[in-house]
């Protein structure tokens, strides 16, 4: 590791160095392995969240109480450390500039990563591909890549969806994603707009199913979950 920065209580982002890296496509994750010292080894997926960089990779990881890779990863992880890395994995839920649909992003907490490798590759490659991004969060103390968030980019729409906790400007109140949401924020059916989920598992069947019902093309809904 490179690099550490933090973006939120309990996400950081982590810049690694990968030597002989192929190269990553929008979307994509990759396989982290820790190995103790006494031979024990264990293995979890995370989303890559820059665009391509030659061999620099950037992972947003967010800590899962009991977890045995995250905390390793948030609270102990120092510049210089090494970690054992397979990728890029992944080929369905990813974006590619030649691409020319509407985009309608839909993430759920920490969801947000793969789909802002998609926002950063959108700008990289100076796409005018029409972006819409609806970030489910419990609470604004919760915000990823807040700064970056912020200052927005040409063609790029946010709309952040509160669970639990709202700013005090915000006209709709606290609670879950909805049909409504995605109809008001989202691209209407006929646009045929590819759509990325992504998110806890339960976030992402009630989202894409809301989608679908909406009119949009299953084959056109794209998931990508995680949790039981």
């Amino acid at each position: 590791m490179v690099a550490r920065r933090v973006e939120s209580a309990t996400a950081v982002t982590i810049t690694l160095e990968v030597p002989e890296w192929p190269g990553h496509v929008a979307g994509q994750h990759v396989d982290v392995r820790l190995t103790a010292e006494d031979g024990y080894s264990t293995q979890r997926s995370y989303s890559i969240a820059s665009a391509e960089n030659g061999g620099r990779v950037e992972l947003t990881v967010q800590r899962i109480p009991g977890g045995e890779v995250s905390p390793y990863l948030v609270d102990e992880l120092v510049p210089g450390d090494k970690l054992e890395v397979r990728g890029p994995v992944g080929g369905w839920f990813v974006w590619r500039p030649e691409q020319r649909e509407p985009v309608l992003l839909v993430a759920g907490g920490s969801g947000l990563v793969p789909l802002m490798c998609m926002i950063r590759a959108r700008r990289a490659a100076g796409s005018r591909v029409p972006f819409r991004l609806l970030y489910s969060l419990r609470s604004p103390q919760e915000q990823l890549y807040g700064a970056e968030m912020r200052e927005g980019a040409p063609g790029l729409d946010v709309t952040r969806l509160y669970t639990r906790q709202a700013p005090q400007e915000s006209v709709r109140p606290p609670g879950r994603i909805t049909p409504e949401d995605l109809t008001h924020h989202g691209w209407p059916s006929d646009f045929e707009p590819v759509c990325y989920v992504c998110g806890p598992t339960a976030f992402v069947e009630k989202a894409a199913a809301y989608l679908v019902l909406l009119g949009h093309k299953p084959e056109q809904v794209r998931t990508e979950r995680f949790g039981g």
